[in-house]
């Protein structure tokens, strides 16, 4: 089994089977909650809805329910593998519903091929849902399929291979017309492909502009051309009357290519035969009709977009599909029509234009991400996506009469959109994507160990980092060898057989460390340890990043980091920051593992150091000083220690926004806080950076809040060192591990 296979199939069975689980909405804890959610209590809204059945909304989970329904025929790249065999697809789709737009899903995999049995069996469920999304259906009955089911049932429905593409790329054919001048009634467009995606892309082009006449489809036989008889109902549309017959003769001075094939089909010569300026947008998946190396190659006025993540313009349904249903649920909308498709085809193509926030150019390791070649659809992780999206959407059902609750305050309708997510459901993925711009040559001091070794191999297919593996070479190659690991090509370095650079290291380590009680021969010494051997890695050039610490106590890992890497100019103290990833947002710890009990000058640094970090990561740290006492309402030394923090800060830098010495719950409670303290610069915005009076108190509340909070954290994120060093936890799982990794080498890309 390679490595892949076994992650994927991990990830899927670990724990609970499956990706998706159904979680209580209300309080269950006493035996009158159980009455009041079951008998007799529930009688009650089932007397409702049977007097006013609109009130399902009202006491029910249907108005935010979309069932993902499939019969396996057309599942992914994989065919017709059946309904069974299709429930992890569904499964993930129902995830990427809830974390892009908070929509709940039931996946219901249908086993039959039959269109009017399928359709039935959706009908007799439907009642259940307020919006159907159909998945992976092969053509030519899906189509069948969606138009009767829009036609007779009052609720959402969308059939999103076909559609969902179609919107992507109509906002990104508007946006690339733009940018080289031409107008969409005089261009050539090309298909190749003409299953449910195809089709509905021509479709939707056509509404936008694009003239019949100048639209060609080719299928695998080759151009669909009108004297053609055996023409099915959906194809014949868009058969054209030009003495045309293959792919490279209809390429022919085109200005745009949409391609929903298969890898390959497209040459550069077919590329070249093209007009100037001209638009390619290559779909296939996982390897586009051509390769984006040689269609840029073949053309440098060339606009280019496929499917992928790792190439500018990716066209990616999730762009669409979630922000769609959640405006057409929000409004109870009785179908998804043409006009709704259009607005969010317009919405995504405004969007693309305005200024991208700050998270956006994380993620991408650029300044300023901007409107042009290189960016004409909105990237996937952009926040804006449900303000823009959705509320288009909305409007659009609101304005063609099929919106049963119109939104009145905008508002506050955006408010909640926002507020559904947490402002920072994009954090992890804006990081890892910036890690991935520009991946950094991470030693891992521990290499031989499975779960270094499984990270290691995560991180390199991931391209977050190139891995350098350092430890007892036999163990790791048995261990990659045992696991069937793809980590061969890997670097491995073996303390004992670097003789000649441990005598270097060492060296360096005695010039560094002579006048602090070291001696040439315990520094040659010190090269067999592979904690030391690390960091001096790091710091003589031949790695940008170390991670340590898996399975030896903290304070003799943390040591040998501080002794080589020394601390950042400017600063007199190293601490330690966990980023608690927690359904209040983002938040930020300091200091929970390095400085035991820190005076005022080491909280001032290490503020300071945690500012600045924060900052690196693209947010407005908001700094609260905890301790147990409000503003002076308690007498202590602690309490005493934060408030003169608070000054020092102060003065040194008046606009940052830093307070206290407060309480946890109170910086945590915003109402609390305006209520008691409306003195305080932290009233307004959330707090996001907490800094503890001591490593006790930060510890024991990280820990806490990830046990009884469902917070997950990430550190800790060493502060203070010269170069990207960071520590593990003793026994950090394999997740812990990757996220530490790409923590550290987005912090070498900023050191560097």
């Amino acid at each position: 089994m390679n490595s892949l296979k076994e992650d994927a199939l991990k990830y899927h069975s670990k724990g609970r089977p499956g990706k998706i689980s159904v979680v209580p909405t209300k309080p269950t804890n006493t035996t009158r909650d159980l009455s009041l959610a079951y008998s007799p209590g529930v009688a009650e809204p089932c007397l409702a809805i049977a007097e006013n059945r609109d009130d399902i909304y009202k006491y029910t989970a249907k108005g935010n329910l979309v069932a993902v329904i499939s019969n396996g025929t057309a599942v992914l790249g994989l065919g017709d593998i059946g309904a069974d065999a299709s429930k992890p697809v569904m499964e993930g789709k129902g995830v990427l519903f809830k974390i892009f737009a908070d929509i709940d899903v039931f996946d219901i995999e249908i086993d039959t091929k039959d269109t009017e049995e399928f359709i039935k069996t959706v009908k007799n469920i439907s009642v259940t849902f307020g919006g159907i999304n159909l998945e992976d259906i092969k053509a030519p009955e899906c189509f069948e399929i969606e138009r009767r089911l829009k036609e007779e049932l009052n609720i959402p429905i969308m059939h999103d291979d076909q559609h969902g593409t179609a919107i992507i790329t109509g906002a990104a054919l508007l946006n690339a017309l733009e940018i080289v001048g031409k107008k969409i009634e005089d261009i050539q467009v090309v298909y190749n492909g003409a299953g449910a995606a195809a089709v509905s892309c021509a479709r939707i082009m056509m509404a936008l502009g694009v003239k019949k006449e100048n639209l060609v489809m080719c299928d695998s036989k080759g151009v669909i051309r009108t004297d053609n008889e055996t023409l099915d109902y959906i194809k014949k549309p868009f058969a054209t009357e030009r003495d045309i017959h293959k792919l490279e003769e209809a390429m022919i001075n085109a200005d745009v290519f949409v391609g929903l094939s298969k890898a390959d089909v497209v040459s550069q010569d077919m590329l070249r035969s093209m007009n100037k300026d001209c638009i390619v947008f290559a779909l296939a998946n996982p390897n586009p009709e051509i390769t984006y190396e040689l269609a840029t190659a073949s053309r440098p006025d060339i606009i280019m977009a496929t499917g992928r993540s790792d190439y500018p313009n990716q066209v990616n349904n999730v762009l669409g599909f979630p922000y769609i249903f959640r405006g057409a649920l929000d409004v109870r909308a009785t179908k998804i029509t043409e006009e709704m498709k259009l607005a969010a085809v317009y919405a995504l193509a405004n969007l693309t234009k305005e200024p991208v926030p700050e998270i956006v150019n994380l993620a991408y390791n650029q300044s300023n991400v901007t409107f042009g070649r290189h960016y004409i659809i909105p990237k996937p992780i952009d926040p804006r996506l449900i303000t823009a999206v959705s509320p288009a959407v909305a409007k659009a059902a609101m304005e063609c009469g099929v919106a049963r609750q119109p939104i009145t305050d905008w508002d506050k309708y955006n408010n909640e959109l926002l507020n559904r997510l947490g402002k920072e459901s994009n954090f992890v993925r804006a990081i890892t994507d910036k890690a991935k711009q520009d991946p950094k040559r991470v030693v891992f001091s521990e290499a031989d160990n499975y779960k270094i070794l499984r990270a290691a191999q995560i991180v390199k297919d991931e391209g977050i980092a190139i891995p350098i593996l350092l430890g007892n070479r036999e163990k790791i190659e048995h261990i990659i060898k045992t696991n069937n690991m793809r980590l061969t090509d890997i670097t491995i370095i073996d303390p004992k057989e670097q003789l000649e650079k441990g005598s270097d290291f060492a060296d360096a380590l005695f010039a560094k460390r002579q006048r602090n009680g070291l001696t040439l021969h315990e520094a040659k010494k010190l090269m067999l340890d592979r904690h030391y051997f690390a960091p001096m890695m790091v710091e003589m050039g031949e790695a940008d990043a170390m991670i340590s610490g898996l399975t030896k106590n903290y304070p003799s890992t943390i040591r040998p980091a501080l002794q080589i890497l020394g601390k950042e100019e400017g600063t007199s103290v190293v601490a330690g920051m966990y980023i608690m990833l927690s359904k209040k947002g983002t938040l930020f710890f300091a200091d929970c593992s390095v400085n035991q009990s820190p005076d005022e000058d080491q909280l001032v640094n290490i503020t300071n150091l945690t500012y600045k970090a924060v900052k690196k990561f693209n947010r407005d740290p908001r700094i609260a000083l905890l301790s147990y006492s409000n503003f002076g309402s308690a007498k202590g030394d602690d309490a005493i220690k934060m408030s003169n923090v608070r000054k020092r800060l102060k003065k040194e830098n008046p606009s940052m926004i830093v307070d206290g010495e407060i309480q946890a719950n109170v910086a945590l409670n915003q109402k609390l806080l305006k209520e008691n303290f409306p003195f305080s610069e932290l009233v307004g915005e959330p707090v996001n950076t907490f800094i503890f009076p001591s490593l006790s108190s930060g510890n024991i509340a990280y820990k806490m809040m990830q046990e009884l909070g469902a917070a997950e954290a990430i550190g800790p994120v060493l502060l203070g060192l010269k170069k990207s060093a960071h520590i593990l936890q003793l026994g950090s799982s394999v997740r812990e591990i990757v996220n530490m990794v790409t923590i550290a080498v987005v912090d070498a890309q900023s050191k560097q």
